[in-house]
């Protein structure tokens, strides 16, 4: 762990979105650890393993997703790091276009790298709204 985990936290939801943008699923899945969970945004499915995450993404993938923070609220715990807030995805193909959503990424620390070991993420109930 470096001197400043708040700002490597930061850095990978950068490195997460960089893996969507590749449009290779096992570029994303590789960042979820093994015992991962994913709560995602376009399926009603909770996602338990690797497999399960990666069918997720080979599908998300197709609508060529791009992810920017909105806000983003980040706090470490020793091993344990979360970051929470509003992100907005822009898809390049389907029939939306752009979403904005609530997120939550929980991260473990395995003394080389921090995984993603939970991963919620559901539209905004009001899109533009309050």
């Amino acid at each position: 762990m470096t001197m400043n985990p708040e700002k490597d936290i930061l850095s990978l939801f950068k490195k997460w979105n960089a893996a969507l943008l590749s449009g290779k699923p096992d570029q994303v899945v590789r960042l979820y650890a093994p015992d991962a969970i994913l709560l995602p945004t376009f399926s009603n499915l909770v996602r338990h393993t690797h497999a399960e995450i990666r069918d997720y993404f080979v599908h998300f993938l197709k609508n060529g997703p791009s992810g920017r923070i909105d806000e983003g609220n980040v706090r470490v715990f020793g091993g344990l790091a979360v970051n929470s807030g509003i992100y907005t995805f822009r898809l390049k193909r389907g029939p939306v276009k752009k979403v904005q959503a609530r997120f939550t990424f929980v991260y473990r620390w395995d003394g080389g790298r921090w995984s993603i070991i939970e991963h919620h993420s559901s539209a905004m109930p009001e899109q533009g709204g309050k």
